[in-house]
């Protein structure tokens, strides 16, 4: 067990190093008395950044108790939605326990005051025998959502219960005997008793009829831009599953699926915002014409938007592409500030919201927010991943490195992440670690990529030409940023310019992070990197 000194949180998980709360260094065992007389337990961490208040992406108190007795895991708004299982003889219709468990999360992760696991810690327990308790305190949540769905023909039976997890005790429980026509009653039912609960546990018990009133509205809201033809709502779920497999065919299945639902109903604000979801997706991994693709996906978020102002997923997708392709950097803050103010539990919008910070170079932001990431999502490799860059670039190199390792912990496949961790060693003066680090990445590309900069770090003029070649023979076709940067540390600045010019002019994604890429530092004397940034839109 370690503990935070700060905030006093505590972790089972031994391979954290420091807290998610507010990046303090973690301390072996529980923490003292004298610990916690010498801080406040109320401590907070401010957002700051895209003009939003703390309140704005998380409204609720530090310390509260259930009414009875006090919490050991997580504060008493906070819920996790695991997956519901599957208990239909037809396995295929897993995308749909997965789709609805899912949208059950969404929709409580809009309601302002309470916290909500994200989706990729809280589905990482599927098929595993973890226990209620166990899962509480690994994402540090007061309370679980867990459920089944039968289905047979049009009829469907979905059992739903909301669980302490401190004693296991079942706060709420119901079970749905309806066919597809009446999904979007049950959705709403569920996601209002789940939400009457955890409030009035919070406010009193004599408060239920004013909590019932207030969370009948607020989830109204929260479900706006939804489908109004069950069979497109199916569709949207289907479409969502497949591209979140992330491979090139499923992602060309969900843009399918998604235009099936969008031809029923045309008016599906949501489905819209996933489609030009996966457009981006197709183009930013070079499935589809850049231009072409991000052409796409912006036409589909401002319908998305136009249908629904009011949609996160809108705002926070019309983000994406502002940042990705437009380098748009006011009109991605205020997407992002929208998104957040409309879903500010959202952890893909807090994360998008981190990125752009660290792009315009605004890093204690950017840090902040990512940390906030992980306090929901701490399961989640990209968003540690994240964290490493971030922490990284602001210097905060322990930080940067354990971020990179839990990643590798939660996918030890991962491209790219072990690269970038031996990149951090490189900068602690551990570069003999950093040379085994590097020889441990999966994809050729981005182990040569970190070699041949290691070996300028290390003095090897020769072995660091010889990789560059390799590079160059293979690869240079689309990697002209990271090519600028393996001049850049060795030294060779003209040609480091060339490239970044031949980047810019390609509109590669990277450009974008040159502003606090540490590999650009031997160029922020010389005239042409003012003139690179004002191009980009990174001058100030």
């Amino acid at each position: 067990m370690k503990s935070c000194p700060l905030c006093h949180r505590t972790y089972l998980d031994e391979t954290l190093n420091f807290c998610l709360d507010d990046g303090s260094g973690l301390l072996e065992g529980p923490a003292t008395a004298e610990q916690r007389t010498a801080t406040s337990p109320n401590a907070s961490h401010g957002t700051g950044g895209l003009s939003v208040t703390p309140s704005a992406v998380h409204d609720f108190p530090t310390q509260v108790l259930w009414a009875g007795a006090p919490l050991t895991s997580g504060i008493a708004n906070s819920i996790a939605v695991l997956p519901f299982a599957n208990i239909s003889r037809d396995e295929n219709i897993e995308y749909f326990s997965d789709g609805l468990a899912e949208e059950l999360l969404n929709v409580l992760s809009k309601i302002r005051g309470v916290q909500v696991a994200a989706r990729t810690s809280a589905f990482s327990f599927k098929g595993k025998s973890t226990t209620i308790p166990e899962i509480g305190q690994i994402l540090n949540v007061a309370s679980i959502v867990e459920g089944s769905i039968r289905m047979v023909g049009e009829r469907i039976r979905i059992a739903v219960q909301l669980v302490n997890v401190t004693d296991g005790f079942q706060l709420w429980s119901e079970t749905y005997d309806r066919t597809m026509d009446d999904i979007f009653a049950v959705q709403d039912d569920i996601a209002q008793s789940v939400l009457e609960e955890i409030r009035t546990r919070f406010e009193g018990e004599e408060n239920r009829e004013k909590v019932s009133k207030k969370v009948i509205s607020e989830v109204a809201e929260a479900v706006r831009g939804r489908a109004s033809d069950p069979e497109a709502q199916r569709l949207m779920l289907l479409g969502r599953y497949f591209l979140d497999r992330t491979t090139r065919d499923d992602t060309t299945k969900a843009i399918g699926y998604f235009q099936q639902a969008l031809r029923l109903d045309p008016t599906f604000a949501l489905c819209w915002a996933e489609l030009g979801r996966a457009f981006s997706v197709e183009a930013g991994r070079g499935w589809s014409d850049v231009r072409a693709g991000y052409s796409r996906s912006r036409d589909a978020a401002l319908r998305a938007v136009a249908l629904e102002p009011a949609l996160a997923e809108g705002h926070a997708q019309l983000g994406r592409i502002q940042i990705a392709h437009d380098w748009d950097w006011k009109g991605a803050d205020a997407s992002y500030k929208k998104a957040l103010e409309l879903a500010p539990g959202n952890s893909s919008v807090l994360d998008g919201a981190s990125v752009l910070m660290y792009k315009l170079g605004r890093l204690d932001e950017a840090l902040d927010l990512a940390r906030r990431v992980l306090a929901q999502d701490p399961l989640s490799a990209a968003f540690w991943h994240n964290l490493g860059l971030i922490s990284h670039a602001a210097g905060l190199l322990n930080e940067s490195e354990q971020a990179y390792r839990r990643a590798l912990e939660l996918a030890p496949q991962r491209i790219v992440s072990g690269s970038l961790l031996s990149l951090v060693l490189m900068d602690e003066g551990r570069i003999d670690e950093a040379f085994k680090q590097s020889k441990l990445e999966p994809d050729e590309f981005w182990r040569l990529w970190a070699q041949a900069i290691l070996f300028s770090a290390a003095k090897k003029k020769d072995e660091a030409e010889k990789s560059l070649e390799l590079i160059r023979e293979k690869f240079e076709d689309g990697n002209a940023y990271q090519i600028a940067e393996i001049y850049a540390a060795s030294g060779k600045i003209d040609d480091a310019f060339d490239w970044l010019d031949r980047a810019f002019k390609q509109r590669d994604p990277g450009v974008t992070h040159a502003r606090v890429n540490p590999r650009f530092k031997p160029l922020h004397e010389d005239t042409r990197w003012t003139d690179l940034l004002l191009k980009i839109g990174l001058d100030q």
